[in-house]
C-alpha cells in the first residue's frame, strides 16, 4: 500500500531507535511522519498483532517480542545495535506502554518517539468524559485486586484490560466490594472500523468474552449497605481481617499523618499485625510502596489478604523476626514500628537504615517500651505525644465514655548529621520480645 502524498523526511534522532505508536486502525490511521519511520526501518520490533498491521512496503526484518517481554528488552536492542530500528507500541508509547521500558534502558535522549492517540483518548472521546477527571487503572500484567483502591462512589474509571476475560473479572471484583450497581461499558477495537460496545452492570454482567483489545469504562455506584472506604487514612476497622492486633482507626489516621507519605516513597512497617499502616500508606498514591515485617505466619497471610482486599496487592510481606528480617531490604524513606520495640537492636537498625530526611514513627502502650521511647526522644528530639481515644457506650439507661488504652507515639526526622542514638537497653523479660503483651497492635 503506497501513500497518496509524498512522505516527510525522517526527523534526525540521536539514535537509530524509534518508537512508533499504532492504533487498532493500523497503517491507515498513521500520519506521514510515522509511516516514514516504519518504511525506513531495517528492523521492526513489536507484538505479533502490531507487526501484522504493517503493509508489505515496510520491508524491514520483523522481530516479535518474546515473552516475558521486559527481561528481553536490553538483549534484543543490543542484538540489533547499529541498525535503523523501529519499535511498535499500542497507542501512545509513553502511556503504560513500551516507551517506559525503553527509556529506562536507553535514556530519553536515545529515542525518537512518534505517539498515537491512546485507547484512553479514544474512550474518553466516545464517552464524553474529560481525560483530566478520569482515573485510569491498568490490569495488563497486574492483579485485578489493584482496582479496589480506585473504587469511589460517583467516580468514572477506565480499566485497561489484559485480555477478553478481564471484563468478567472486573465485574466479579465490583460485586465483591459492594459496587455491583456500577455500570460497565466494554469498548472494543477503539479507533478501528470494528468498534463495538458491550453495556451492563456488574451485578448482571453476563456477556461472554469478546475482543481481547478492549477498555472497560466503570461508572462507580456502591450498594446502599457497602462499607465506605474513603480516600484518606483512617479506614473503618471493619475493613480489616484481624485477630485484635490492629492499629485502631483514629490512632491509624494520626500515625499516617505523621508518617506523611509522598508519591514514590517506601515504608518499612515493622511488626505488621494486620498490615493496616502499610496498606493505607500505599493507598495514598499508586506509586507508594511498603514492606511489612511480621514474625507470625498466620498474621503474615492475613496481611496479604487485607492488601488484596484494599487494592494494594503490591504490598511486600516478609515473614520473620525483626531486626534480623530487615537485612537486605531496600532502604526506606520512612519506618513505622508498631510491635517489638524492646527487641534488642531494633530501633538502632531502623534508625541506621534511614537516609537523611527519613522519618521514624513508633507507637506503644506498654510502660517498658514507653521508657525506651522517652530515652530516644531525650537524645534525638522529635515529638513525643500521648494519643487517647474514648468511645460513647451505654451506661444503664444513660451514655458514658469508655477510654481505649492510650498510645504513646514518638516521631522523629533524621537530620543530615544525625547525633548518635542512645545505647539500647536490654530487652524487657517478656516471653516474646518481638511482640510484647499489650502491644498497640
Amino acid at each position: 500500500m503506497t501513500p497518496a502524498s509524498p512522505l516527510p523526511a525522517v526527523p534526525a534522532a540521536p539514535s537509530a531507535v524509534s518508537v512508533v505508536g499504532i492504533g487498532a486502525d493500523g497503517w491507515a490511521g498513521l500520519p506521514g511522519t510515522a509511516r516514514a519511520v516504519l518504511l525506513d526501518a531495517e528492523i521492526l520490533i513489536g507484538g505479533e498483532r502490531q507487526l501484522g498491521l504493517l503493509p508489505p512496503e515496510c520491508a524491514g526484518r520483523r522481530v516479535p517480542w518474546p515473552s516475558p517481554l521486559r527481561p528481553a528488552v536490553r538483549g534484543l536492542l543490543a542484538a540489533h545495535a547499529g541498525s535503523r530500528t523501529a519499535v511498535l507500541a499500542s497507542g501512545d508509547p509513553m502511556f503504560y506502554g513500551i516507551g517506559r521500558a525503553l527509556t529506562e534502558e536507553l535514556g530519553a535522549g536515545a529515542l525518537h518517539v512518534v505517539p498515537h492517540p491512546s485507547s484512553v483518548s479514544y474512550a474518553c472521546a466516545r464517552l464524553g468524559w474529560p481525560m483530566e477527571d478520569t482515573e485510569t487503572v491498568t490490569l495488563v500484567g497486574r492483579p485485578t485486586a489493584r482496582l479496589a483502591a480506585a473504587l469511589h462512589d460517583g467516580r468514572g474509571l477506565l480499566v485497561l484490560s489484559a485480555d477478553a476475560a478481564t471484563p468478567a473479572a472486573v465485574a466479579a471484583l465490583l460485586r465483591e466490594h459492594g459496587f455491583g450497581p456500577s455500570r460497565m461499558r466494554v469498548l472494543e477495537q477503539l479507533g478501528s472500523t470494528a468498534e463495538d460496545c458491550l453495556d451492563g452492570t456488574a451485578d448482571t454482567w453476563e456477556h461472554p468474552p469478546g475482543d481481547p483489545l478492549n477498555v472497560i469504562a466503570v461508572d462507580c455506584r456502591s450498594a446502599p449497605d457497602a462499607l465506605r472506604l474513603g480516600a484518606v487514612p483512617g479506614l473503618p476497622d471493619e475493613a480489616y481481617e484481624h485477630d485484635g492486633q490492629l492499629t485502631k482507626r483514629h490512632v491509624r489516621a494520626a500515625t499516617l499523618g505523621v508518617l506523611a507519605p509522598s508519591p514514590g516513597e517506601l515504608l518499612w512497617d515493622v511488626g505488621g499485625g494486620s498490615g493496616s499502616i502499610a496498606a493505607e500508606w500505599m493507598r495514598t498514591h499508586p506509586s507508594c510502596r511498603a514492606v511489612t515485617v511480621e514474625r507470625d505466619p498466620a498474621r503474615a497471610g492475613r496481611i496479604a489478604r487485607n492488601a488484596d482486599r484494599l487494592g494494594v496487592p503490591g504490598l511486600r510481606v516478609v515473614t520473620g523476626r525483626a531486626p534480623d528480617a530487615l537485612a537486605g531490604l531496600p532502604a526506606p524513606d520512612a519506618v513505622f514500628i508498631g510491635g517489638g520495640l524492646t527487641a534488642a537492636g531494633l530501633l538502632d537498625t531502623c534508625w541506621d537504615a534511614l537516609p537523611p530526611g527519613g522519618r521514624l514513627v513508633a507507637n506503644t502502650v506498654t510502660l517498658e517500651s514507653e521508657a525506651l521511647l522517652a530515652e530516644w526522644y531525650r537524645r534525638l528530639g522529635g515529638d513525643l505525644v500521648r494519643l487517647a481515644v474514648s468511645h460513647a457506650v451505654p451506661v444503664g439507661g444513660f451514655t458514658g465514655w469508655r477510654q481505649a488504652m492510650p498510645v504513646t507515639q514518638w516521631s522523629v526526622r533524621k537530620p543530615s548529621h544525625a547525633p548518635e542514638p542512645p545505647h539500647a537497653p536490654e530487652p524487657s523479660p517478656v516471653a516474646d520480645p518481638s511482640h510484647a503483651p499489650g502491644d498497640d497492635r
